[in-house]
């Protein structure tokens, strides 16, 4: 069995990953695609912009003519969505432009109104200010050329593409299909959330909890029943998994007596790349994949699986380092790495030697230099102090202790 460091096990996620094949693709209404993820480019079906558009209100000129100094004649107005029927711009004119509206011929720059003087019918630059050709103008195509693709294929869909989709006519998009991801939250001490745990049970949090973060990633959660601690219980939950693409378990992975989910595993042919993390929280995250014959699916498949910690801290840490990416991967995405950034540490923190720490912590935003600071918490079963957080503090193995005031990496969720 193998215990891999945080990156060896993040790499061998991620090889994988590379290997996968998106689902099939479907056509839905434009709005329906938020968050899925892209099965055919979107290509600019005109220029963009459609003609060469002002930027600023002001008025549309020959930049010689305007550095010169003199007074021009203001020859009209011209507002966004509409055009200027009067042909060329006359030497020695102006135009009134609004910003967006087309600029017209013979003007190659447009004077910011706050840089004119003058009255309705003669304008003139204001005493040091400059203007070239090209200022303030975006070119007809500089953005996109007609026929060109503007957001490729495995793009995830947010709210940008869906704007640039509808600039380009397109009321439907060719998406890949949800990952079907089956969710079998294991343990004796776990009941429904409808029922009343007696004085030595727990609530299923782990389930919606993955549920929750499988959807934001994208993916179709499936809630399977609770699995037992007993071997039966596990074997018909991998069997009741097999049309699902991907398989997370949670708990029932660590030493203990009932701990049965890789014996259960290696009952069905599983093939194991990891059985151990050298991280904290998350040690004994699993991953690996089962011959789908076995589950009496299509004979040269595979169904992979992770096994996750049953505390939820880790379950969820274990859940955005490594399963996250490989989802992804199998909605179409690609090879897409955990949402990692940076920010400040706010107070010191000593190193812990042989484990990466990836402790619940909560950044606040500031414009200039974002900063962190670690969430008071009661290890990996403590729900409350992640509900507290909204990062994850990273510290890598072998690393040193960290002062206030070092950059460190935060996993966002």
């Amino acid at each position: 069995m193998a215990v891999l460091s945080f990156e060896q096990a993040l790499a061998t996620v991620l090889e994988h990953a590379g290997r996968v094949t998106g689902r099939p693709a479907e056509t839905v209404p434009l709005l329906e695609s938020m968050g899925r993820v892209l099965a055919e480019a979107i290509v600019a079906d005109r220029d963009q912009p459609p003609f060469d558009r002002a930027t600023r209100d002001g008025f549309a000129v020959r930049a010689a003519e305007w550095a010169a100094g003199k007074a021009l004649c203001v020859a009209g107005q011209v507002r966004a969505g509409e055009i200027w029927r009067g042909g060329e711009l006359p030497p020695g004119a102006a135009l009134e432009i609004m910003t967006g509206a087309p600029v017209p011929p013979g003007a190659d720059a447009v004077a910011m109104l706050e840089h004119a003087i003058g009255a309705h019918r003669c304008v003139e630059p204001v005493e040091g200010r400059r203007l070239t050709a090209g200022e303030n103008i975006v070119r007809r195509g500089s953005e996109a050329r007609a026929g060109e693709v503007v957001v490729p294929a495995e793009s995830s869909i947010t709210s940008a593409e869906i704007a640039e989709a509808a600039s380009c006519g397109m009321a439907e998009l060719q998406v890949y299909e949800r990952t079907k991801v089956a969710i079998v939250a294991t343990g004796d001490e776990l009941v429904a959330l409808t029922e009343s745990p007696a004085e030595h049970q727990i609530r299923n949090s782990n389930g919606y909890a993955l549920a929750a973060l499988v959807a934001a990633a994208g993916g179709e959660p499936q809630m399977l029943a609770i699995a037992r601690d007993t071997r039966e219980d596990l074997r018909a939950r991998l069997l009741a998994a097999r049309e699902a693409d991907l398989l997370l378990l949670s708990g029932g992975v660590s030493a203990g007596k009932y701990d049965l989910v890789e014996e259960v595993l290696a009952e069905f042919g599983a093939e194991f790349y990891f059985t151990g993390v050298r991280m904290q929280p998350g040690k004994p995250a699993v991953f690996g994949r089962i011959p789908m014959e076995r589950l009496g699916g299509r004979p040269g498949s595979f169904l992979y699986f992770f096994g996750l910690p049953g505390n939820p801290v880790s379950t969820e840490v274990s859940f955005h380092c490594f399963a996250a990416p490989l989802l992804r991967a199998l909605g179409g995405a690609g090879v897409t790495q955990p949402r990692l950034a940076q920010a400040t540490l706010e107070e010191d923190v000593a190193a812990k030697a042989g484990l990466t720490r990836v402790l619940p912590a909560r950044w606040t935003a500031q414009l200039d230099r974002p900063s962190v600071r670690l969430v008071r918490w009661h290890g990996s079963g403590d729900l409350a102090a992640n509900a507290r957080a909204n990062c994850y503090a990273v510290f890598r193995e072998g690393g040193p202790d960290r002062k206030a005031g070092d950059v460190i990496p935060i996993l966002l969720r």
